[in-house]
C-alpha cells in the first residue's frame, strides 16, 4: 500500500519528478474536496476568532485582502480550515491561484466544481410590496434568490455558492440571517455567511447574546450539511418549466419566482437541456423561452402535447425584457408586465395540487423534493419572518405512510398524515420556526 506523497512515477526518477506528482496530487484532493467546503466570509485576521467556527461545520474561510495574515491562514490549517484571499472577483489560495470566481449571474460557471456568484438580494419579507405580484389576500412580498439558484442547482455539475452580502451598516436580527441560509439551502446552494458591523464586532469582544445568536447560526448551517443527501434530490412536481437565462432564469422575481411564491411546486428545464425525458410526470408545462428553441426541441414540446400534456406560452409575438448583463432582477415596469402577461397561468396553477398544496404559510416559501429512489419526499420550509408559524397544513400528490418534521436544534418529530381526495396525503405542522423540512416516506 502506498502511503500519501510517496513517488509512484516520476520521469527518470527525478527529484523534480517526485515534486511534480505530489503537487498535483494534493491539488487533486483539495480539488476533490471544494464541493464540500462550507464557507463565511471572516472579519478578522485574529487567530483567536477561530475559536469560533473550531469543531464546526464552517470549514472554508474568505478574507479581504486587508485581513490576510500567514499567521491566520497556519493556524486555520492546523485546525483544518481553508482560508482563501478575496481579490477582486476571485478568491485565491496562499500562492495567489483563483479557486473560485464570484462573477455575474449571468456569468456562472456551471462546469467549475463551485460555481459562485457575488450578485444576490437580501432575503427577507419586504415591507412595501411592488404592485406586481400581490397576492389578493395581502400576502407580504419575500424578496429571495430561490428561482434564480433552483435553475443554477440543474444547470450546475458542482456545488452553488451565492454570496450576497448582509447589510453592512445597520443590526441584522437573527432571524434575517438563518432565512438567508435557508434561502440558499432550500435549493441545494450554500450561502457564504457575511456579518454586520456591530455583529461581527461583538462576536470579536465575545458578547454573550452574539455568541448565543453564533450558536443558532452554526446549528442552521450543520443542520443543512447533516443532510448533504438533500442537494441530490429533484424537484417533485408535475408542472415543468422550460427556461433559460434569455427568459430570466438567472433573475430574482421571474416566471419560476412567480410560481413558488404561491407554494406551487415546479420544475426547472434549461432551455438547453430539453429532452423527452425532462417531461417525463410533467402534466403541464410552461414554455418561457420560446424563441430560443431549435426546431428539434420545438418537436419534443409538440410531440409532449400529442401525448396529452398541457403546454402553457406566453401570446404571440411576446419574448421576454432585453436583460442587462448585470441584472439581478426585472425592473418594476417589466415586473409588472410579466405578472399580466402570465396572469392566466397563475390561476391555472392555483386551482391544481401540482405536486403539493401548502395552507397558512403567506410568510414562507418552500421546495417540494425527491430522493434517486424515490423512497423520500422532503418538502423544505423557510419562514421570513421573525416569528414562528403556526397550523401548517400541507396536502403532498401521492400516499405517503410516515411523515417526520426535522428542525435544526430540535428532536426529530412524528407527525399524523391522513388522506386527501384519492391522490394525496394530508399533514399538518402545529408550529415551525426559521427554518423545517418536513420528510414524507411513501
Amino acid at each position: 500500500m502506498l502511503a500519501v506523497g510517496q513517488v509512484i512515477w516520476s520521469p527518470a526518477g527525478s527529484a523534480a519528478g517526485a515534486l511534480t506528482y505530489f503537487q498535483m496530487l494534493l491539488a487533486a484532493i483539495a480539488l476533490a474536496a471544494m464541493p464540500d467546503w462550507v464557507p463565511a466570509r471572516w472579519f478578522s485576521k485574529d487567530p483567536a476568532t477561530l475559536k469560533l467556527v473550531e469543531s464546526t461545520a464552517i470549514n472554508c474561510l474568505l478574507l479581504e485582502t486587508s485581513q490576510w495574515s500567514k499567521a491566520f491562514s497556519d493556524a486555520a490549517a492546523e485546525r483544518g480550515i481553508v482560508t482563501l484571499r478575496l481579490e477582486g472577483d476571485a478568491a485565491v489560495d496562499a500562492s495567489g491561484k483563483p479557486v473560485i470566481t464570484f462573477t455575474n449571474r449571468s456569468a456562472m460557471q456551471f462546469d467549475a466544481p463551485i460555481a459562485a456568484s457575488a450578485q444576490g438580494v437580501w432575503p427577507g419579507v419586504r415591507v412595501e410590496a411592488p404592485k406586481a405580484h400581490a397576492a389578493a389576500s395581502g400576502a407580504p412580498w419575500i424578496d429571495t434568490n430561490t428561482g434564480f439558484l433552483r435553475y443554477a442547482r440543474v444547470s450546475s455539475k458542482g456545488a452553488i455558492w451565492i454570496a450576497n452580502r448582509a447589510p453592512a451598516d445597520q443590526p441584522i436580527p437573527l432571524a434575517r440571517y438563518l432565512a438567508a441560509i435557508g434561502d440558499a439551502a432550500m435549493t441545494g446552494a450554500r450561502w457564504v455567511l457575511d456579518f454586520d458591523r456591530d455583529f461581527a464586532r461583538r462576536l470579536t469582544a465575545r458578547d454573550p447574546a452574539a455568541l448565543k445568536d453564533w450558536a443558532q447560526i452554526l446549528q442552521s448551517v450543520k443542520f443543512y450539511e447533516d443532510h448533504k443527501e438533500w442537494r441530490g434530490y429533484t424537484a417533485r412536481s408535475t408542472l415543468a418549466l422550460v427556461e433559460g437565462p434569455a427568459s430570466g432564469a438567472l433573475l430574482s422575481g421571474g416566471i419560476l419566482d412567480m410560481i413558488a411564491t404561491k407554494h406551487t411546486p415546479v420544475r426547472p428545464v434549461p432551455t438547453g437541456h430539453l429532452e423527452a425525458p425532462s417531461l417525463l410526470r410533467a402534466t403541464m408545462t410552461v414554455n418561457a423561452d420560446p424563441i430560443s428553441l431549435d426546431d428539434r426541441r420545438k418537436e419534443i414540446l409538440k410531440a409532449y402535447t400529442r401525448a396529452g400534456g398541457t403546454l402553457f406560452t406566453g401570446p404571440p409575438g411576446w419574448k421576454f425584457p432585453s436583460l442587462r448583463p448585470d441584472q439581478i432582477a426585472l425592473d418594476a415596469a417589466d415586473l409588472e408586465t410579466l405578472d399580466e402577461i402570465w396572469k392566466e397561468l397563475n390561476a391555472l396553477t392555483g386551482r391544481k395540487n401540482l405536486g403539493a398544496r401548502l395552507f397558512n404559510v403567506s410568510s414562507m416559501l418552500s421546495n417540494l423534493l425527491e430522493s434517486p429512489d424515490g423512497k423520500q419526499v422532503i418538502l423544505q420550509l423557510v419562514n421570513y419572518s421573525d416569528f414562528p408559524i403556526e397550523n401548517i397544513t400541507a396536502h403532498v400528490l401521492g400516499h405517503f405512510r410516515k411523515a417526520t418534521l426535522l428542525q435544526p436544534g430540535a428532536t426529530p418529530k412524528p407527525l399524523e398524515l391522513y388522506k386527501v381526495d384519492d391522490d394525496a396525503t394530508g399533514v399538518d405542522v402545529p408550529a415551525v420556526g426559521p427554518l423545517a423540512t418536513i420528510v414524507l416516506e411513501p
